[in-house]
């Protein structure tokens, strides 16, 4: 299999979105309360976007997930 060698932006970008997607998973695996909306802090959710404009992967999901993919392969 290919190993991707990311640019520092690209590793960023994934860093910030595998951060993001923890997050959710973590909220989402709280107590269940319907009443309760599921929050991500609006610092998770900037830093992810600004990581990934600044790696020049905004509206380019298909080469972004591509990265993820290599970079972070499941098992």
């Amino acid at each position: 299999m290919p190993t991707a060698v990311l640019t520092d932006r690209e590793r960023a970008a994934v860093q910030a979105y595998l951060r993001l997607l923890h997050t959710v998973r973590a909220a989402l695996d709280g107590p269940s309360d319907e009443a309760r909306p599921v929050l991500i802090p609006p610092a998770v959710l900037a830093e992810a976007e600004r990581a990934l404009s600044q790696a020049g992967l905004a509206g380019n999901e298909e080469r972004f997930f591509r990265l993820l993919h290599d970079w972070c392969p499941r098992p």
